[in-house]
């Protein structure tokens, strides 16, 4: 079981990001755990000392790929039998620096929609949850 991050590169959250985010990872199946990071710009060598040893970093990037949920989710089962540590990257209001996109082992895109910091995180968090529904059997997810 790996270790799962959202980093945010961002200032405060508004309170329904909060929530919203918070709501969506407390109920995150048994064996599925995010820890949530907001941090300010930071060069990457900072951020490799916050993380885990060989944390693989998934950026996202309105240009990055973009999945189905049902893919997603058979992506993310991939990742957690590697058993790297996991850290989803959200820029803040002026994207990721191109260096945690150089570094990123995956550009992944959430919507071809520009969305701001905040919803993009409730939106990972609740696909997250879904992806984590949809393997443990959970009737959320009904494609």
């Amino acid at each position: 079981m790996s270790k799962l991050f959202v980093v945010a590169f961002d200032a405060r959250l508004p309170r329904w990001a909060l929530e919203a985010r918070a709501e969506y990872l407390e109920r995150l199946p048994r064996g599925f755990a995010v820890q949530c990071l907001s941090l300010k710009a930071e060069p990457l060598k900072r951020l490799r000392a916050r993380l885990p040893q060989a944390t693989r970093l998934i950026a996202l990037d309105e240009r990055g790929r973009e999945f189905s949920t049902a893919q997603f989710a058979r992506q993310l089962e991939a990742w957690r039998r590697d058993g790297d540590p996991l850290a989803f990257l959200v820029g803040g209001p002026d994207g990721l620096d191109a260096e945690f996109r150089r570094e990123a082992r995956l550009l992944l895109r959430l919507s071809a929609l520009t969305l701001p910091h905040a919803l993009a995180q409730v939106l990972l968090c609740e696909q997250l949850y879904r992806a984590a529904a949809l393997l443990a059997g959970h009737p959320y997810h009904r494609a």
